[in-house]
């Protein structure tokens, strides 16, 4: 109720998440119940989580910086949907955490109608409808509405996270990614006076521009490592829906505001110790390791053949991942190398039994397909190899008759053979 003190809740965590809402201006009831269950999951534990085994290493570069979008549930998934309701800041705003939340997936430690009601607190005035919440499952939360300021409605959500500090994940989701890989409008990463790093990009849901859905998004890392990502579009969902508007409806400073809210970060040191599908053996739980070997640019440009103009690359010092675009007088090709580590388990996905198997027990296999982001005529080629041993090493080597996945293709093929693909994933350097 307004006028409530912090000491009049049952747990430190309400107090904590009511004063982080009043700070921004008006009054919040919080739902005492739901966050005492919230308050006792309380502080921060953050897990490590393994990369995407079977991810590409050329498609993984168009996920590189843009920071995880959220990713609107749909129709009878993801939670149920309320009716349109107006959004002014600091007005009293109430819901079921049971009727927002999908009757398959358990409540969240930071309940969806919690999750909802801040939201809807920082939004600016207009209407909002097509509430949705929930999380838990993966160490995270979320919430999503469509906000319309009377100039057409737009989705517009926001995820809370965890993430390892100071990881190449954390840094991955606050840095601006290469426009060859991805295309955007604008970019800007910056640090924040406590520490934090802040992403503020506006880009599109479809690489290629196929329809002109625009994608904005505020991607906030703490030095905690709490993640707080906050996207909105110009159509009333992310994909396969009308664009309503010019430009999505909040401004980039609007989108700051809402991500760098003390609330997000209340809520993140209560997500669970342990999310749903990790487990609790009690005992720490073993991580594959980071890749070490040498700088892949090193490797992958001294592999080059002759011939070959570097028109530009990416990936510094990274051992993990690395690109360059090449000009053999014919035309740009992309050319990408990701190197991975405790691999082995996945073997069975990555291999057939067509494959080769060398002397050593080294799997290649070779693979020849069109490209998967619209670029037209755009065609991938792959060698993908796992050396034996328990340390599942892996190294996936890409190229591309174009310069980016997104854009035609600028050549017949890609400017290295197979053969020569075959050599620099081969090379005995990168785990070394």
């Amino acid at each position: 109720m307004p006028g409530r003190h912090d000491e009049d809740f049952a747990d430190p965590f309400e107090a904590r998440l009511g004063a982080a809402l009043r700070d921004t201006g008006g009054a919040f009831d919080t739902d005492g119940a739901a966050l005492v269950t919230a308050g006792q999951a309380r502080g921060r534990r953050l897990r490590l989580r393994r990369r995407a085994a079977v991810l590409g290493g050329a498609a993984s570069l168009a996920l590189v910086g843009v920071g995880g979008a959220l990713v609107l549930p749909g129709p009878g998934g993801g939670g149920g949907a309320v009716g349109a309701s107006p959004a002014a800041g600091g007005q009293q705003v109430t819901a079921s955490p049971t009727d927002l939340l999908p009757t398959a997936v358990p409540p969240s430690p930071v309940p969806g109608d919690i999750m909802l009601a801040a939201l809807k607190h920082l939004l600016p005035e207009g209407e909002v409808r097509d509430e949705r919440s929930g999380g838990g499952e993966h160490g995270s939360a979320f919430a999503t509405v469509v906000f319309d300021d009377g100039r057409g409605g737009g989705a517009l959500g926001v995820t809370v996270g965890l993430l390892e500090p100071r990881s190449d994940s954390a840094a991955q989701m606050t840095t601006c990614p290469d426009k060859s890989a991805v295309p955007y409008d604008s970019c800007d990463s910056t640090k924040l006076a406590d520490g934090s790093a802040l992403m503020l990009m506006q880009g599109y849901e479809y690489p290629d521009r196929r329809v002109e859905t625009k994608l904005w998004q505020a991607q906030l890392v703490t030095p905690e490592g709490y993640h707080v990502s906050v996207t909105e579009w110009n159509a009333e969902a992310e994909k396969d829906m009308p664009v309503t508007r010019p430009q999505p409806p909040l401004t980039l400073a609007q989108l700051r505001t809402i991500a760098t809210a003390d609330v997000w970060r209340t809520a993140a040191e209560s997500l669970p110790e342990n999310p749903k599908g990790v487990p609790d053996s009690g005992e720490t739980q073993p991580q594959a390791p980071s890749a070490s070997g040498p700088p892949v640019l090193e490797v992958l440009t001294d592999r080059l053949p002759e011939g070959l103009d570097v028109v530009s690359q990416e990936g510094g010092d990274s051992a993990e991942y690395g690109y360059v675009i090449v000009d053999d007088g014919d035309g740009r090709s992309l050319v990408s190398v990701q190197v991975q580590t405790g691999m082995s388990d996945v073997a069975g996905d990555l291999f057939g039994p067509d494959d080769d198997t060398l002397g050593d027990g080294t799997r290649v296999a070779e693979r020849q397909r069109p490209g998967e982001k619209g670029g037209e005529g755009v065609v991938w080629w792959t060698v993908d190899t796992l050396r034996p041993g328990p340390n599942g090493e892996r190294v996936l080597v890409s190229a591309f008759n174009s310069e980016a996945q997104h854009t035609a293709a600028t050549r017949e093929e890609p400017a290295l053979t197979m053969a020569q693909l075959r050599e620099i994933a081969l090379d005995p350097r990168w785990f070394n």
